[in-house]
């Protein structure tokens, strides 16, 4: 896995961003009006979030429509499970001698 979407999930601007189209495709406008933030700022953040595979794209007339890219989410949360699984002794437990 990339470390680009570990750099696309660090801001939480994009982070929102995922979890407005964890319903449903929207629109870059229908995006844009839930942040105080300039179009061209919106744009590098799409951008990034489809460099890392989060989201895709698709253009319908003059619109563009996002939506998640639920494949690479799914790698990430395997990825995060892997990493803290429970597997080696809980050391809180462990009572010291001496």
């Amino acid at each position: 896995m990339d470390n680009l979407v570990f750099k696309a999930l660090s801001d939480p601007n994009r982070r929102q961003i995922l979890k407005l189209l964890k319903d449903t495709p929207l629109s870059a406008g229908e995006i844009s009006r839930q942040f105080d933030l300039a179009l061209s700022t919106l744009s590098g953040h799409f951008k990034l979030l489809k460099e890392a595979g989060l989201i895709r794209e698709e253009k319908k007339g003059n619109h563009i429509f996002y939506s998640l890219n639920t494949s690479v989410l799914e790698e990430v949360l395997n990825l995060m499970m892997e990493i803290f699984k429970k597997d080696k002794p809980n050391l809180r437990n462990i009572k010291q001698e001496g």
